[in-house]
């Protein structure tokens, strides 16, 4: 579909389906539809999801509860992404989304209404450990140009910056020295590839891991401070 007004009538026969009777461009409302004394349902057509067809969409709210936006189904790679993350916004504000294909098919993705989303103790606890974990706060100004500093590459520098001072060493000695109680599973998994296991349970820093220390040591992954 390349203009908004080949989105109207899919959208006037959805409508008319289901007992409203439906005009187009009333004022400035897109779709206005009417059943009986109930309130009216308004719906804005645009091409593609934009921030400005959000704030008209919430601007309508301000007329009745039953606000929609109508946009073509999104097509490509990206497009179920797209579609979720669009779907969760319209929950967000109370907004309805119609998506129409080039069928001429309506979906009706979600309604307008209040929306209360389910609270994740999952994610709330992962965030929290992260959170315990980051010594000081590194990410203060951003992420630096190597990253965002975390609670495991804080971790894999302390146990590089150890091997880098003391040389080869056994895990166990490394997560006493380094303050690192995981220090064997973050060599041994060697997600940076900063560490060499050079006998069983005896490692060491490598090239990279020496270079890592360098670019990293403009940052505050180093802190102790709490």
């Amino acid at each position: 579909m390349n203009r908004e007004d080949e989105l109207y009538p899919p959208i006037k026969k959805l409508l008319e389906r289901q007992g409203y009777t439906v005009k187009g461009e009333v004022g400035a409302v897109d779709v206005m539809a009417r059943r009986g004394d109930e309130p009216p349902v308004i719906v804005e057509l645009k091409l593609r999801f934009s921030l400005a067809l959000f704030h008209q969409a919430i601007t309508r709210l301000a007329v009745t509860d039953l606000v929609y936006i109508a946009v073509p189904r999104p097509t490509g790679r990206s497009a179920r992404r797209v579609l979720k993350d669009n779907v969760t916004l319209c929950r967000r504000l109370g907004l309805g989304l119609i998506t129409v294909l080039e069928d001429g098919r309506t979906e009706v993705q979600c309604d307008p209404g209040p929306y209360a989303p389910r609270k994740s103790q999952k994610r709330q606890m992962r965030l929290l450990r992260e959170f315990d974990r980051l010594r000081g706060d590194p990410n203060a100004g951003g992420a630096t140009r190597h990253g965002l500093v975390t609670a495991y590459r804080q971790d894999a520098l302390r146990c590089a910056a150890f091997l880098a001072t003391h040389g080869a060493s056994k895990g166990s000695v490394v997560a006493s020295g380094a303050a690192v109680p995981k220090a064997t599973q973050i060599m041994a998994k060697n997600h940076y590839g900063w560490f060499l296991r050079v006998s069983t349970g005896i490692y060491d820093v490598t090239k990279e891991g020496r270079k890592g220390l360098i670019d990293w040591a403009e940052s505050d992954a180093f802190s102790t401070s709490e």
